[in-house]
């Protein structure tokens, strides 16, 4: 498990492009066979990837979470962005269709993912609290349409866990699906002081990239992300995104609170 530790807007300011992509993009998640985790110090988020093909793999215990298994004190979201697969919990087998989220509570000691094709984002975030293991199918996820073609942020956004769905003590995960002629993310932009978020692009034909807009309103800085990558945003952090073709991205937080509503706006003109 690789671990990245938490960086200040002015640190930030003075990174070249090559820094900004050490210590803010995750290129590599999904690797045939193995599990990748990344330990981030925002918020103590652990993003990962997980791609059985076709073999079980089981969520490792690594050494530096100090704990007698990988959720002993933690929480955990598994949604599939690959073809449908299993992942079983202590025993119950759950099957994750495209697109559908898992939440794995606080206190589950054995999980293990299978299925050919299938391909596992995962987020894990401290927990306090045991919340019961609980699926949500992309159809259950109550999906919210936003934006206009006119603006080019045309989108539907799946939610399965915050406030008013899966319960969990502070991780929050849904889905954004752009439609075609669509580009922008998250725009207008904004910030939220009380959580760190993280995304992962995805849906995006190879040859096409995302922009990624991160830093403070008034010092942003770009990069260029790949399908199946994932960006680390801190809470001071912009997050918004324009692709060279419709794309979707998963988002996941963790910090004060479930609400996903919870945003400070940036107006266009602050931006710099």
């Amino acid at each position: 498990m690789n671990q990245r530790f938490a960086v200040s807007p002015r640190e930030t300011a003075q990174m070249n492009t090559t820094a900004l992509r050490e210590h803010f993009l995750i290129e590599q998640l999904f690797i045939g066979g193995e599990i990748t985790l990344v330990y981030t110090h925002y918020d103590r988020m652990i993003v990962g990837g997980v791609v059985p093909q076709g073999q079980a793999l089981s969520l490792p215990n690594p050494e530096e979470l100090k704990a007698n298994y990988f959720l002993e004190r933690r929480e955990m979201g598994v949604l599939n962005i690959g073809a449908p697969g299993q992942v079983t919990v202590d025993g119950t087998t759950y099957a994750l269709g495209t697109q559908d989220c898992l939440y794995v509570g606080k206190g589950a000691k054995e999980v293990q993912f299978t299925g050919d094709g299938a391909r596992y984002y995962v987020l894990s975030a401290p927990a306090h609290k045991e919340y019961p293991t609980t699926l949500r199918t992309q159809a259950e996820a109550t999906p919210v349409e936003m934006g206009t073609l006119e603006t080019a942020n045309q989108r539907t956004i799946y939610k399965y866990i915050y406030a008013e769905g899966i319960a969990s003590c502070q991780l929050v995960m849904g889905l954004t699906q752009l439609k075609p002629g669509s580009v922008w993310n998250t725009m207008p932009s904004h910030t939220h002081t009380r959580r760190m978020e993280a995304y992962l692009y995805f849906n995006l034909p190879e040859n096409q990239r995302v922009l990624h807009l991160m830093g403070e309103p008034n010092e942003t800085r770009p990069l260029w992300v790949s399908s199946e990558q994932a960006i680390l945003s801190p809470p001071w952090s912009i997050h918004t995104g324009c692709g060279t073709a419709a794309y979707a991205f998963i988002w996941g937080m963790a910090g004060e609170n479930l609400e996903y509503t919870d945003m400070d706006p940036v107006a266009l003109h602050e931006l710099r």
